[in-house]
C-alpha cells in the first residue's frame, strides 16, 4: 500500500486509534511492515438532517438500513459497522472500509438512492461510498464529503463538508459545499480486545500527549518511578476551575432554509456578514469571533458573548426591501447542558435587545476544558416563542434550527481548533442570481417553483428544507409559503404600523 502523505493532525488521532488497538500491536511491528491492520469499526455519519427531515417529511419517503447499517431512532443518524482497514505506522494514516447499504425512497417525489461500501480514508481527509441512483449503473468510490482533520486524540464528532457530487447525487446542487452531519470513526469499547500490558519503553514515544497516559495504565502505582514526577506536572497543565474567557468562536447556520430561501429565487436577496462576522463558502454557515464571558467547569457552567453580526435581505422592490433582518451580539448560556441562545434582532429598523432566540441542549452536561479550551459541538437549537416572533411567525416555536458549535479559549495562548470553514468576502451571496445553487425560477437545483398549472410542486422545492408542507398546495399558496412570505408580511406590516 503506498504511504499515503502525512496531514494536518492526523498523527496524534492516528497514533491514538493505533493505541486503542493494543500497543502490542504496535511494539511488535517491524521496521519493514509500515502497515497495522484494523477490524471492530463503526462509522456514524447522518448526511445531513435536513436532507433526512426532505426524505421522510417533504418526500413521504422512507431510509432502509441492511447489511450491516442501521439509523437512529426518530429519524436519525447512521451507522455502519463492521470496519476494516488499516493503519499506516511511517504516515501516522488510516484507512477503513465499513459494511452497511443505505436505500434513500420516495415514491412521491420518484427517487431511490442507494449508498454502500463506505470507506474513511483519514491521509486524503474524505468519505467515499458506491452509489446507484434510481436504479442505474453502479458509480464506485465517489468521494462524498471531505472530512475535517481531528483536532483530538479520537476520530468523533470530525466535520464534514458535501462534494458537488454528492448534491448531484441528493438531488439539489444546493449540498455541494455545504456542512453535512458530523462524522465519527470509532472502535466500540466494548469490542476490544484485552492485550498484555505494553512495554515501557512504547508508551511515551506513541502517545502523543500527556493527557494520554493515564487511560493507558489504571492504577497509577504500575508506572513506578516515572508516578511522582508525572503527577506535578499534571497538575500544573490543569487550567483553573473557574475564570474569565480569553477568547472564543461560535459558528451556527440559523436555519439551512431560511438561507437558502434568501438568496434564493423567490426573494432574491443577499446575506452580509460583519464586525468579525464571516460566512463559509456556498451560502453555508456563520462564524462569530472574539469571544467574552465566563466558565466554571466544576459547576458545568458557561456563558459566552460573540462579536459579528449577520444581515439578511430580500425582497427588493424600488431600493425597498421587504426582509431586513439582523442577527448581533450573539450570547450562548449553558447550566448543566441545557441553555438559551439570545441576540440583538434588527428587523426593518425596529431593534429588539437580549431576543432569546433558542433554547440550546448540548450532548453532555458537563463543561469540561482540554488544553485551556472548552468545546460544545453539535448543540441542538430549538427555536423560541421569541425567536418565532423574531422571524415574522413564518417558523412555529419548537421548530429545530441548525445545529450550534462553539469553542472557547480559557488563556491567552491557547490554541481554538480549526471550525473548517472558508469564509466568503464578508458581502454575502449574490442576491439577483439566486445564489449558489439556486438557479432561478425552474427551481431545478433549489429554491425554485415548477411553472406547473396544476399545482404540483417538485421535489427540487423540498429539497431545500423548507418546513412548510408545501406539496399538498396550489401553485401560487406553495410559492408564497415555502418562499417565506409570512416573514416578509409581517415585516412589512410592522414597517406600515410604525
Amino acid at each position: 500500500m503506498p504511504v499515503r502523505p502525512r496531514r494536518s493532525f492526523a498523527l496524534a488521532a492516528a497514533v491514538a486509534t493505533a493505541a486503542a488497538l493494543g500497543a502490542t500491536a504496535l511494539a511488535t511491528t517491524s521496521a519493514s511492515a509500515a502497515e497495522v491492520p484494523l477490524s471492530g469499526y463503526e462509522l456514524t455519519w447522518g448526511i445531513k438532517q435536513s436532507y433526512r427531515t426532505y426524505v421522510s417529511t417533504y418526500a413521504q419517503g422512507t431510509f432502509t438500513a441492511t447489511g450491516g447499517a442501521s439509523q437512529a431512532a426518530n429519524n436519525g443518524v447512521f451507522t455502519f459497522t463492521d470496519g476494516t482497514g488499516t493503519y499506516d505506522t511511517t504516515s501516522h494514516a488510516l484507512h477503513l472500509t465499513f459494511k452497511g447499504t443505505l436505500t434513500a425512497k420516495s415514491t412521491l417525489h420518484g427517487f431511490v438512492r442507494e449508498m454502500s461500501d463506505f470507506q474513511y480514508d483519514s491521509a486524503a481527509g474524505t468519505l467515499t461510498a458506491d452509489l446507484v441512483s434510481d436504479g442505474g449503473t453502479k458509480q464506485q468510490d465517489v468521494t462524498l464529503a471531505k472530512v475535517a482533520a481531528p483536532t483530538s486524540q479520537d476520530l468523533k464528532d470530525l466535520g464534514t463538508t458535501l462534494t458537488a457530487a454528492a448534491g448531484t447525487f441528493l438531488g439539489s446542487n444546493s449540498y455541494a459545499n455545504a456542512a453535512g452531519d458530523p462524522l465519527s470513526a470509532l472502535k466500540p469499547a466494548s469490542t476490544t480486545s484485552p492485550s498484555p500490558t505494553p512495554t515501557p519503553s512504547t508508551t511515551p514515544t506513541q502517545l502523543p500527549t500527556p493527557s494520554a497516559t493515564p487511560t493507558r495504565s489504571a492504577t497509577p502505582s504500575a508506572t513506578s518511578s516515572s508516578s511522582p514526577s508525572a503527577s506535578p506536572s499534571d497538575t500544573a497543565s490543569e487550567p483553573a476551575t473557574k475564570g474569565d474567557i480569553a477568547d472564543g468562536r461560535l459558528t451556527w447556520g440559523v436555519k439551512e432554509s431560511f438561507r437558502s430561501y434568501v438568496v434564493g429565487s423567490v426573494a432574491k436577496g443577499k446575506t452580509t456578514t460583519s464586525g468579525g462576522a464571516t460566512q463559509a463558502a456556498g451560502n453555508g454557515v456563520f462564524t462569530f469571533t472574539g469571544a467574552t464571558g465566563g466558565y466554571d467547569t466544576d459547576a458545568d457552567t458557561l456563558t459566552a458573548a460573540f462579536d459579528g453580526a449577520v444581515n439578511f435581505k430580500g425582497h427588493e422592490d424600488n431600493g425597498t426591501y421587504g426582509l431586513d433582518l439582523t442577527f448581533t451580539d450573539l450570547k450562548a448560556t449553558l447550566d448543566g447542558g441545557t441553555g438559551t441562545l439570545t441576540a440583538d434582532v434588527t428587523s426593518l429598523g425596529e431593534k429588539s435587545e437580549d431576543v432569546v432566540l433558542a433554547d440550546l441542549k448540548a450532548a453532555s452536561t458537563d463543561v469540561t476544558a482540554k488544553d485551556d479550551v472548552i468545546t460544545l459541538d453539535d448543540v441542538t437549537t430549538t427555536l423560541t416563542a421569541a425567536g418565532a416572533k423574531a422571524f415574522g411567525g413564518f417558523y412555529q416555536t419548537g421548530a429545530e434550527l441548525d445545529p450550534l458549535n462553539l469553542s472557547v479559549a480559557l488563556t491567552a495562548d491557547a490554541t481554538l481548533p480549526m471550525d473548517g470553514t472558508s469564509s466568503t468576502t464578508g458581502t454575502g451571496s449574490s442576491g439577483t442570481s439566486g445564489g449558489t445553487g439556486n438557479s432561478g425560477t425552474t427551481g431545478s437545483t433549489s429554491g425554485g417553483v415548477t411553472g406547473s398549472t396544476t399545482g404540483d410542486v417538485t421535489g427540487a422545492l423540498a429539497s431545500t428544507g423548507s418546513d412548510v408542507p408545501v406539496a399538498a398546495l396550489g401553485t401560487a399558496a406553495a410559492v408564497t409559503a415555502a418562499a417565506g412570505a409570512g416573514v416578509v408580511l409581517a415585516m412589512r406590516r410592522r414597517r406600515t404600523q410604525a
